[in-house]
């Protein structure tokens, strides 16, 4: 069944997982924002089971590490048909793993993700995934925080919900989009509403004032203080490759 085009005129953005556990798609991904703009055909998503590449009447997907360990790898073979699969009817998507050792995912990243056609991505189990497929493939190891998940599926389901939030019609405010933690390399601003005292707590004034100026100078200041006190990394300036 062809993509219909998206209400812009691009074609839908394709986010495709291969995965053990096609089952725990869509999950999140199908309420909310994410979960309209699936309907709406904004995007689409496709999985694909790894285990239907398997080897032998069993379906087996993975192995012993060579050299010894704890643990099982998926095995070359199999992960290398499966992409190969995935890539006859999405050639012009990147092929991304996802990976505790890979590089950090930014909002800088996500934007470049959103503006493409799409992502192919693969979410590992296990001890990981045989070296050779990563190189043979040119796979993008991109990592969401350093710690280590059950598998990869959650965070590919983080992936794809800051690429699908950034696609045209499906924040209805979309200059919200531009006043959000990381986008002018800033933690956001404090947010209020009402009531306009709670507990003993006021909003701040200023907010109230309705001096568009003194309000914007204020919401900086506050980004910058609470960029300082919690991510100084983002503060400081780019390391030099010499």
């Amino acid at each position: 069944m062809p993509h219909m085009p998206s209400s812009d005129g691009r074609p839908p953005w394709r986010a495709t997982v291969l995965t053990l556990f096609p089952e725990m798609f869509p999950g999140p991904l199908g309420v909310s924002l994410a979960g309209q703009a699936l309907e709406a055909k904004i995007w689409s998503l496709q999985t694909i089971a790894i285990r239907d590449f398997g080897i032998g009447k069993h379906r087996t997907v993975d192995d012993a590490p060579a050299g010894g360990g704890a643990g099982m790898v998926l095995r070359a073979d199999v992960l290398g048909a499966a992409i190969d699969h995935a890539r006859e009817s999405q050639a012009d998507a990147p092929l991304i793993y996802l990976s505790p050792r890979g590089e950090p995912f930014n909002q800088s990243l996500a934007r470049d993700l959103a503006t493409g056609p799409g992502a192919l991505l693969i979410a590992g189990r296990f001890e990981g995934i045989d070296e050779r497929v990563i190189a043979a493939r040119n796979l993008r190891e991109i990592s969401i925080g350093d710690y280590v998940l059950s598998g990869g599926e959650p965070a590919a389901m983080v992936l794809i919900d800051a690429c699908v939030r950034l696609l045209p019609g499906v924040v209805g405010a979309e200059a919200s989009l531009t006043q959000e933690s990381f986008e002018a390399g800033l933690l956001e601003y404090p947010q209020y509403t009402k009531p306009r005292e709670w507990e003993g707590r006021s909003i701040p004034e200023v907010l109230l004032s309705g001096n568009h100026e003194k309000i914007a100078e204020w919401r900086r200041q506050q980004s910058e203080r609470l960029t300082a006190e919690r991510r100084p990394d983002l503060l400081a300036p780019p390391r030099r490759r010499d």
